[in-house]
Parts: C-alpha cells; sequence; structure tokens
C-alpha cells in the first residue's frame, strides 16, 4: 500500500515555495532600480536568505489542522528575519536602497505573500470541505473522553479533510484484532489515531508493525495528564493534543529541500564532468565483450513504494534472470568488463541520472527489486519503512559492510537497521560522511563488491 497514493498534495510546499521566490526577486527588479550592477548578488543573496528565515522560523511548516492565528505569526516571523537580512545587506553595500524603497519592498512582498499563503490554506479548506478532495483515510481506536472529542471535531470539521472509515473500542480480543487488521488490508487506510493508553500493552505490538509494513502513519491521542508527565512534544488538533509516533527529520520541508539541491547539483556535476566521458569509454568496452545493450534498465522500489525504472551500466551476459536473481560470488553471467566496473562501483553512475530526475537521492537505501521487496517485507518487520524516504546510489548499510548479495537473514536485517537509523537520524553532515565512506571503501577495496 503507498503512503499517499494519487495525491498531489505534496507538490504544494515546493510551489509555494517558488511563488515566494518569484515573488521577492520579482519585487526586488520593481522596488530596487538603482541596483544595476549588485542585482545577481542581491537575488542570491535573498533566495539563499530567505530559506534560511523559513527554516528558521518554520515558515512552510503549515498542515492542514494548524490555526490561523499560527500562520500569522509565522509570517511576522518571516518577515521580521527578512528585514534584519535586508537591513545586514544595506550595510554591507552601503546605499544600495533608499529607506523608502526598503520599506515598499517589505510592504508590498509582505502583502503578496501574505495574500498567495491564505489564499492556498483557504482554498485547500474549500476543496476539502465542498468538495470533498484531498482528504485522509483514518480509523480511530480508543474508548477516551479525548478520543470521543476529537471523533466530533473530525465529523464537524470538514475542511480539515480527514474521513472516518471506522471506529474501535478498546481492544481486548484476538477476534477483534484481527477484524482491525482484515479492514486495513482490505480498505486504503492512510492514518490511525489510538488511545495513547492503551498502547503500551504487548497485545498492541502486532498492530503497530502492520502500520509500518503498510506505511501508514500512525498518531497517539494522549491526555493533558500523560502530556505533562511523559514531557511529550505535541500537534494540536483545535485544542485536541495528538502525538506523532515517528519524527522523520526529512518530512520537515527545508530538510527535503537542502537534501534536493544538494542531489541536483552533485548528480549535475557528475553527469557533466565523469559521466560525459565515461559514457562513450564504457560502451566501447561493454559492446566489444558482448552483445546487448549498454545500459541495464531494471524495476525498482521507490519511495512511497513506488516503482522507478533504475540505470545501470550493464556488467552480466543478456539473461533471464535478471530480475529475479542477485550477483553471487564468482557468478558465471557477469563480462570481465562487468568484473572491473562492479569492483569499482562504475556500474552504479547511470543512477546519478535518476537522481537528477528525481526517482533516488545520492544518499539513501539502496533500491531492492520489486520481487525481493516484496519477499523481505514478509521476513522483516517494518521493512517497508525504509521506503518513506528515495532510494540512494548509497546508503548507511552500504558504507557499514552490507552491500551488495544478501546471502542470510542476517544481511537484510543488519541492512534494514541501519536505513531506520537514516532514516530517524539524517543530516547533512551524515549524507556527507556517507559520501566520504563510499570514495574511501572503492579506494581501499570491498569484499562484497562484486
Amino acid at each position: 500500500m503507498s503512503k499517499n497514493s494519487g495525491r498531489y498534495s505534496y507538490l504544494i510546499r515546493p510551489l509555494t515555495i517558488a511563488i515566494d521566490l518569484v515573488v521577492i526577486n520579482a519585487m526586488a527588479l520593481i522596488s530596487f532600480s538603482s541596483l544595476k550592477d549588485m542585482m545577481y548578488l542581491f537575488h542570491i543573496y535573498i533566495s539563499l536568505g530567505w530559506i534560511v528565515a523559513a527554516w528558521m522560523s518554520s515558515f512552510y511548516e503549515v498542515f492542514r489542522y494548524t490555526r490561523v492565528v499560527k500562520i500569522g505569526e509565522k509570517i511576522v516571523k518571516q518577515f521580521a528575519i527578512v528585514i534584519v537580512l535586508l537591513m545586514a545587506f544595506n550595510g554591507i553595500v552601503e546605499g544600495f536602497a533608499e529607506p523608502l524603497e526598503l520599506l515598499l519592498y517589505c510592504v508590498y512582498s509582505f502583502g503578496i505573500i501574505t495574500f498567495a499563503k491564505f489564499l492556498i490554506f483557504f482554498s485547500l479548506k474549500y476543496f476539502r470541505r465542498v468538495l470533498g478532495g484531498n482528504s485522509r483515510n483514518i480509523i480511530i481506536i480508543g474508548t477516551g473522553k479525548e478520543i470521543t472529542t476529537l471523533q466530533k471535531l473530525f465529523i464537524k470539521r470538514k475542511d480539515l479533510g480527514y474521513r472516518i472509515l471506522e471506529t474501535y473500542g478498546s481492544v481486548l480480543c484476538n477476534e477483534k484484532f484481527q477484524e482491525i487488521k482484515d479492514f486495513i488490508l482490505n480498505n486504503k487506510v492512510d492514518e490511525i489515531y489510538i488511545q495513547f493508553s492503551i498502547v503500551q500493552g504487548d497485545d498492541y505490538h502486532e498492530l503497530l508493525e502492520l502500520a509500518d509494513n503498510n506505511l501508514i502513519t500512525l498518531k497517539y491521542v494522549p491526555t493533558q495528564k500523560q502530556i505533562i508527565i511523559n514531557n511529550l512534544k505535541v500537534e494540536y488538533y483545535d485544542i485536541i493534543p495528538i502525538l506523532p509516533r515517528r519524527v522523520i527529520p526529512l518530512d520537515k520541508p527545508y530538510n527535503k529541500l537542502l537534501k534536493r539541491l544538494f542531489d541536483i547539483v552533485f548528480s549535475f556535476l557528475v553527469i557533466v564532468f565523469i559521466l560525459s566521458w565515461l559514457f562513450p569509454l564504457l560502451a566501447i568496452l561493454i559492446k566489444l565483450e558482448s552483445k546487448g545493450p549498454v545500459f541495464f534498465k531494471q524495476v525498482r522500489t521507490g519511495i512511497n513504494d513506488e516503482e522507478f525504472v533504475c540505470y545501470k551500466f550493464r556488467s552480466m551476459k543478456m539473461n533471464d534472470d535478471c530480475d529475479k536473481q542477485q550477483a553471487t560470488r564468482n557468478d558465471m553471467r557477469i563480462t570481465k568488463i562487468g568484473a572491473f566496473i562492479r569492483k569499482m562501483s562504475l556500474d552504479e553512475f547511470p543512477q546519478f541520472i535518476n537522481v537528477f530526475i528525481g526517482d533516488m537521492s545520492i544518499v539513501g537505501p539502496r533500491p531492492h527489486m520489486v520481487v525481493h521487496t516484496k519477499l523481505y517485507s514478509k521476513r522483516v518487520n517494518r521493512f517497508m519503512l525504509r521506503h518513506l524516504i528515495k532510494p540512494g546510489i548509497t546508503g548507511m548499510a552500504q558504507t557499514h559492510g552490507y552491500r551488495g548479495e544478501i546471502e542470510t537473514d542476517r544481511d537484510i536485517i543488519n541492512r534494514f537497521k541501519y536505513d531506520l537509523f537514516y532514516l530517524e537520524n539524517w543530516s547533512v553532515l551524515l549524507d556527507l560522511k556517507i559520501v566520504y565512506l563510499t570514495v574511501y571503501n572503492v579506494f581501499k577495496g570491498e569484499k562484497k563488491a562484486y
């Protein structure tokens, strides 16, 4: 079951960011007529400054349950930081704009962006309330007062876009557990809201695993007393506290944007300066040794369990088992040139094309063949969680000895553990460390690079 399957809501934030960047740069051209030679520098400065300010003010962390006053607070914080940045630029480039020009620039930019932000926010509310779109299918489990209040809120507030498919009381028997599991597997459930006090028993572990394995978002509904005692960080739907089960750094738009910018720049440089000459050279060697295409194309599992075509330099003779069987030690299918490029990881270079077009990332969990994804998801609990982010050319598991052939269950379990750690602890520095370790391991040599 794919997370957010059939939805385009993931495009809203990138579109909003693009609109805001266009506005602040277009208003600069209109407002600062005297800024000619320094205009390009200002565009770079204000664009980067806007993104940094957005990260500091959480400007784009607006969700369907966010209150209007909270959005207003974010707008004020954002422009307060931007004004400071403008004053700093005016101090560095003395006299780049008159005070009146600065004032008009801030007022017009502030007005247009505020209007656009609220227009998108209320348009989505109208879309959910009147047209029933952009909705989330949910089930609710529990009997507490908070659960009842939450259910009433979802029924009353159609603009939030939560469609209750089913509700269950506190589960006490195996038959009821089975009923819930069957319902989840037979219906498209996006989110599960469950009473916090009843998830601490062992009976619920199987349900939590089911949610993870099917990429269903699970959230707890705590009481105010539980929030205080456990010092929980919560989200509020109206005045109802909701506790996310898992926080993923790459769910934040700034982190996602930063990682995507890194992917685009890095992959572009590799394509232009390495792949441009490596491709014709390896193409000749591959074609001379065996018949078949230069590129090997294989369908693999990507983000949100969606399939994509992964590109590699062909390192094997043409065979019928390429989509079923992994390369093994002394594999007779591997050609001589194939053995060399696999040893040096050169066969992976076409995947920078996948990165550039957005199917993959430089760093992330390695994508598996579709048949292997289905196999491992049955053998390893919560295995599907690794598909909450884009797959990578290299990953944390690969730099810690778990690359290539999966010979035992221990290999795939440990690989998944590293993938899950990366998912929950992503940072730019961690990505840079993994890239460095990947290059280091290539030159040092790896036992499983075959």
